[in-house]
């Protein structure tokens, strides 16, 4: 990565660099959900945000670079509610509905972190696959989900063969889909599955099929 020097501040004022990042940060946010990897113009961000592309690219190295913090702070977002969460004193059926429920909120909230994973899902990853950070990131909830699962699984409530990644998996399909597939969804349905009025059913309904899955009857006849 080449190498830019501090450019000079105008009228000699001294900017607060973790604000400038910030501010920049979430600019680079709305143009590269807006506009893809490809479509993003680090001269629309720098115009977007009162300040350059020089010090954009001082900050963060250039395009590349830029996308790749823009994620990096978009999971870390996510990881933080899960490092949040307190259910391990709840029992095993109430704290996985709240897991869920937490999920779903974070999506529904964040439509932007959607479109940026989508993006970076046609990139093949490559963005995320060179980050140290998110290589090393993981999720907090993974974690208390498989003590979650364990303890169900003892007490004789959950049936099914299901680590904490495959659930996290069948969470994650749902909430994405509900906000990625919004508008196509509507387009071919007549359904709008973000709808205000709709939003405690699909909530619960997440809740219902996570909780039915894990405590379906599996004795053979």
């Amino acid at each position: 990565m080449t190498s830019v020097d501090e450019p000079a501040r105008p009228n000699g004022r001294i900017r607060d660099a973790a604000r400038t990042r910030a501010e920049i940060l979430d600019v680079a946010t709305q143009e590269f959900a807006r506009a893809g990897y490809d479509g993003a113009r680090v001269d629309e961000i720098a115009a977007r945000t009162r300040t350059t592309k020089r010090m954009i690219y001082y900050y963060f190295g250039g395009k590349e670079q830029l996308f790749t913090a823009v994620l990096e702070r978009a999971y870390g977002v996510i990881r933080q509610a899960e490092q949040e969460l307190d259910v391990e004193h709840l029992d095993p059926v109430a704290a996985i509905r709240r897991l869920a429920e937490v999920t779903f909120d974070h999506h529904e909230q964040h439509p932007d972190f959607i479109r940026l994973v989508s993006i970076e899902n046609i990139h093949g990853a490559e963005h995320i696959a060179a980050s140290e950070e998110l290589g090393t990131i993981g999720s907090p909830a993974l974690e208390v989900t498989g003590r979650i699962l364990a303890a169900g699984r003892k007490s004789g409530l959950f049936t099914a063969d299901i680590d904490a990644v495959d659930l996290h998996a069948l969470i994650s399909s749902f909430c994405f889909f509900r906000v990625a597939n919004r508008h196509t969804f509507g387009a071919l349905f007549g359904r709008d599955l973000v709808a205000a009025d709709q939003r405690e059913h699909y909530r619960r309904m997440l809740g219902d099929m996570v909780i039915a899955y894990l405590t379906a009857d599996r004795t053979e006849d």
